[in-house]
């Protein structure tokens, strides 16, 4: 329905139109206080609502002008509850067309801030600030000199994860002030009555002057860089660059042909040196900038050793290693011996036959004596090996079985490589 009403106003301000002495003017200052409406795309999720703004404005000639704009929505979202609050403010550079008459249609685009304060769907959040591009059309009919009828329709385009869109559709006056006044015509006095013609006078010729040498084709210049001038490996840096008098310029290695001023960004796999070269009438420039591209530290990965269980069995309450289990515990003193680095525990669980206090100390004195044997007999740094005794806290299997009880009376270690 808002749609059809600013397009209706369009077709009524072209059927007025008429060349009049009320026109765009350069030179001119405006102010322009707006309302119409604005649509967000579906998938924003954001109702269509009324929209005010205002525009200030100035005119460098007729047909060109540029506007400072601010505009401010109130809208809700669809899916859930809630209100956001939406703002945009910035700049637009319009181009009229036939500027001397009543009706004056002109284009538009610019650029400017949306900020969108509340409950935003779509970027799951709130108070979010994103630039937006705008494009669109209008029209002015001036009433008198000093008062205008305007509309405008502005497509805008910004991003949240991807592209979003929206329409703003809105009317307002146009008042304009300052800017250049007509002069009035001087009324000319009556010729004066022509005097008899003087006697012809030889004329006298001057000698030609001697002919001026142009000047030399002024000398092209180039400068380029780099920031920054050293990155890891995989990392992108800019190069900037810009010269003078030039026609053209390209930029070795892979880059080729560029403008005479520019921006680009580069990601160099080893160091590398950028050569800006450009030519013009007056000779050639370059200019070269240099990156020093470090290779990415190496990541040193922890190897890590998977928990062992070590099948040495004890006499009741006690914790002397029987000669039978040396085999076992060698392969702990050789798994020490290849990784200097490794650390871990030995851990002493037992069955639940007896009282807990008791079980408890008789698993530590079990653990420190699988340490110690390990440390004296393989010479591996006590500080690298903790006991800990568990009792019967950890059992393996269930306790009321014969095999289960043989099960839970173990040692365990655990070690990480590095």
């Amino acid at each position: 329905m808002k749609r059809r009403t600013i397009f209706f106003a369009f077709g009524v301000m072209l059927a007025m139109a008429t060349v009049s002495s009320a026109a765009n003017k350069e030179e001119t200052f405006s102010v322009s206080p707006m309302f119409g409406g604005i649509t967000f795309e579906g998938k924003q999720h954001l109702e269509s609502n009324v929209v005010y703004g205002v525009r200030l404005g100035y005119n460098f000639t007729k047909e060109l002008g540029v506007e400072a704009l601010f505009d401010y929505a109130h809208t809700e979202p669809t899916l859930t509850s809630g209100k956001v609050d939406f703002y945009r403010y910035g700049g637009e550079l319009l181009y009229h067309f036939f500027p001397d008459n009543t009706f004056v249609p002109y284009v538009a685009a610019g650029y400017a801030a949306s900020s969108f304060n509340g409950s935003v769907p779509l970027s799951g959040g709130s108070n979010y600030t994103k630039g937006t591009f705008d494009y669109g059309i209008g029209a002015k009919y001036f009433l008198t000199d000093a008062i205008a009828l305007r509309g405008d329709v502005r497509h805008l385009v910004y991003r949240f994860d991807d592209t979003q869109q929206a329409v703003e559709y809105m009317v307002g006056l146009y008042i304009p002030f300052g800017g250049v006044k007509p002069v009035a015509k001087a009324v000319e006095p009556a010729p004066a009555p022509t005097p008899a013609p003087a006697p012809a006078a030889e004329p006298i010729v001057a000698p030609a002057p001697p002919p001026v040498a142009p000047p030399p084709p002024a000398t092209p210049s180039a400068n380029v860089t780099i920031t920054p001038t050293s990155i890891t490996k995989g990392e992108t840096a800019n190069l900037n660059w810009t010269s003078q008098n030039a026609s053209k310029c390209e930029i070795q290695p892979a880059i080729g042909s560029v403008q005479p001023q520019g921006t680009v960004s580069v990601t160099p796999a080893d160091n590398s040196s950028y050569i800006l070269t450009c030519e013009g009438i007056g000779g050639v420039a370059t200019s070269t900038a240099t990156i020093a591209v470090i290779p990415p530290p190496v990541v040193k990965v922890a190897k890590l050793c998977s928990p062992a269980v070590v099948n040495i069995q004890f006499d009741t309450n006690k914790s002397d290693i029987k000669p039978q289990y040396y085999n076992e515990l060698k392969k702990l003193g050789d798994f020490l011996t290849e990784f200097p680095n490794a650390k871990g525990v030995v851990e002493g669980h037992t069955d639940n036959v007896g009282n807990n206090a008791s079980n408890m100390k008789l698993s530590q004195r079990r653990a420190d004596s699988v340490r110690n044997y390990i440390v004296k007999t393989f010479g591996i740094a006590p500080e690298r090996i903790k006991a800990q005794g568990y009792g019967p806290t950890k059992p393996l299997a269930s306790n009321k079985t014969k095999e289960g009880k043989a099960q839970n009376r173990r040692i365990e270690v655990n070690f990480s490589c590095e």
